[in-house]
């Protein structure tokens, strides 16, 4: 229906002193009138898709910085099931995909994978709300007069909706200068804007957090987590979104994502968003859900710019408060990852994240989690290696009654000597270096009883971790015997030519310790 001439006239207030979120510090300049070269295909994708739909070149490259940071992830899908620089999402709240393959006439799979094809779908999308919005040629040339677009773009409603278009119109206030994957810089310049939110409902947007003062509230859909808890919180768990601020905090208020979060946090800015209470079980890391806080982080774990200091110190002054208000011990038994949860199958924060600066961020201790033995995944360690890694391999040869030295993460002269006696006790390569087969004898080694689904302890740890440097996937180190482990075993006892029956007797232990 088209806008009331009252909606079309009403007066704009700054938006410098409406929005909620702070500047994304940027360096853009005016931009230039000539055409990209050939050689920035993105500039010209952007370009091609604001002239064919009438969409403001600058808004659309300001919406796929805001959904991606330019990188398409290679036609991969973020958390939501969205595709490429736009994230056209098909789930059963957003089918943006499906509407942008209706619209140009190209083809899902195409809309995927080809960044030409997906920022196109994306201006068609937006095109396509300004129209049932009822902006005419005039309105559409004012990039304030998209607001109330950009906002059903997010296919969020409320507050959500409203951060979102809100993050958008940041970008164009002050500007920006983004390096894609493949090195081009795609440039918004700033100017002042005083956006119309015309129907946008902005209402609860500035609610504060009941819990953290700092931030805003934003509750998840009541389906998407449990009243109370069952456990006390002893720990917080570091996760990377894959995906958006506002896409993400979405995506908990839809009822098919079943999945949740206590806070999530901006990359720009490190704007804090509550969405569960911490009273509350919230749905992120499975078996550890109700003794946890869990935290978000903007962003993508292959994607080192999304990890931003104002993203660190502002995680870190939530994580010190969260510590001093459950008594949580800040070392890294008790502050983790994702992927070093009990059972995990995710593998965020990933590489990119700054575990030591963000241990010393929140006064911590640095080191590595849980017990000093278990990693989401097993390195090469040789001459000239370090850290604690290494520190793991000195500790199990010692405990094995091979004289690695002192514990001190250092991989010497006597750590690759004692590493070597005990590969030719196990008929391995005598070559001094700790690779996949070295750590699987290491950490299997010990006793060797009899396990199957329902079984718990230090064995079952030790199993744990010696599948996962067998099988190069992370398996869960919990103690506990169950569907994951279960299917952990089979997989190995299948690849080792092994009997598959998800038990662990004689032959599996022994192939364990071989290093097979």
């Amino acid at each position: 229906m088209p806008r009331s001439t009252v909606a079309r006239t009403r007066a704009r207030a700054s938006v410098l002193a409406a929005l909620t979120v702070t500047a994304l510090v940027a360096t853009g300049q005016p931009a230039t009138a000539a055409a990209p070269p050939a050689a920035e295909p993105l500039n010209r994708a952007f370009d091609r898709a604001a002239q064919e739909y009438g969409v403001p070149r600058d808004l659309l490259a300001a919406v796929g910085y805001g959904e991606s940071r330019l990188d398409g992830h290679a036609g991969l899908p973020s958390q939501a099931n969205g595709y490429g620089v736009m994230h056209l999402a098909s789930n059963p709240e957003n089918r943006s995909l499906e509407k942008a393959a209706a619209l140009t006439g190209e083809p899902a799979e195409r809309l995927r994978r080809n960044t030409a094809a997906n920022i196109l779908g994306g201006a068609a999308v937006l095109r396509d709300h300004a129209d049932r919005l009822g902006l005419d040629r005039a309105e559409r040339r004012d990039v304030n007069a998209w607001y109330p677009a950009v906002a059903r773009y997010s296919e969020a409603e409320g507050p959500a909706a409203a951060l979102y278009a809100d993050t958008v119109f940041t970008f164009l206030a002050q500007g920006l200068t983004a390096t894609a994957p493949g090195g081009e810089q795609v440039r918004v310049p700033s100017r002042p804007v005083a956006p119309d939110k015309d129907e946008v409902s902005a209402a609860g947007v500035y609610a504060q957090s009941p819990d953290y003062p700092s931030g805003l509230w934003v509750p998840a859909y009541s389906g998407n987590f449990v009243v109370g808890r069952k456990a006390t919180v002893d720990k917080v768990i570091i996760h990377t979104t894959q995906g958006s601020y506002a896409g993400s905090i979405s995506w908990y208020q839809n009822p098919a994502s079943k999945v949740s979060a206590h806070y999530t946090i901006r990359s720009s800015d490190g704007e804090v968003t509550q969405s569960v209470r911490e009273k509350d079980t919230a749905w992120h890391a499975g078996s550890v859900n109700s003794s946890s806080v869990g935290i978000e982080h903007e962003g993508y774990v292959d994607n080192p710019a999304w990890y931003t200091e104002a993203m660190y110190r502002s995680s870190a002054a939530l994580t010190q408060h969260l510590a001093a208000r459950y008594s949580i011990p800040k070392n890294r038994s008790h502050i983790i990852g994702h992927s070093e949860a009990p059972g995990a199958t995710h593998t965020d924060p990933g590489p990119n994240w700054d575990w030591n600066h963000y241990m010393q961020l929140i006064g911590g201790t640095p080191g590595t989690p849980g017990d000093s033995l278990t990693f989401p995944s097993y390195a090469l360690q040789q001459s000239g290696s370090s850290g604690p890694q290494v520190t793991a391999v000195q500790q199990l040869l010692n405990a094995q009654g091979y004289a690695a030295g002192t514990a001190d993460g250092i991989f010497g002269p006597t750590t690759k000597s004692a590493t070597q006696a005990f590969q030719r006790a196990r008929s391995l390569t005598a070559d001094g270096a700790v690779g996949p087969k070295t750590w699987t004898a290491l950490l299997s080694a010990g006793t060797t009883p009899a396990l199957a689904r329902g079984s718990s302890g230090d064995a079952v740890k030790r199993l744990q971790r010696s599948l996962t440097a067998a099988l190069g996937t992370t398996v869960g180190v919990d103690g506990s015997f169950g569907p994951s482990t279960e299917t952990a075993v089979r997989n190995y006892q299948n690849s080792r030519g092994l009997g598959v029956d998800g038990k662990v007797g004689p032959a599996t232990w022994g192939a364990l310790q071989a290093g097979r």
